[in-house]
């Protein structure tokens, strides 16, 4: 019996890794692209994807409300709305809003931070971190 299989195993990527990859791109673009300068901008990491799927990724980005999009010419060029922290943020605040108990998961998140971290969310709520916090990080 012949065997149709493929010599070698497909690999398929993770769930969400190509949303990241093209969000990667657009953030490091610092402007709005095109879908085909998106495509470009893949290169190793998915640049033998076609056009359509970089459309469809693109926008379901939009839908999410993750990427702006603007006309220009027959096409869009699409930007994110925020940088990486203020993505990350609007990703938490979604997640949150999903949830039925937001009090048990803010509980959980809470118990669950490091002493820094921990030190860091008090000051943000004083109102006294925001102007220390550095767009990287601490």
């Amino acid at each position: 019996m012949p065997n149709d299989r493929p010599s070698e195993p497909v690999s398929r990527r993770a769930a969400g890794e190509l949303e990241n990859s093209v969000l990667a791109v657009l953030l490091a673009a610092g402007g709005p692209l095109s879908p085909g300068e998106v495509r470009d901008g893949l290169s190793g990491a998915g640049g033998d994807l076609a056009y359509t799927t970089v459309v469809t990724i693109l926008t379901r980005l939009h839908a999410k409300g993750v990427l702006t999009r603007c006309r220009h010419g027959r096409a869009f060029r699409y930007a994110p709305v925020a940088d990486e922290a203020g993505l990350a943020a609007r990703s938490l605040s979604a997640l949150l809003d999903r949830q039925a108990d937001r009090e048990a998961v803010l509980t959980r998140f809470v118990a669950d931070l490091s002493d820094h971290d921990e030190e860091l969310l008090r000051r943000l709520l004083a109102g006294g971190g925001t102007s220390r916090i550095k767009p990287g990080g601490a």
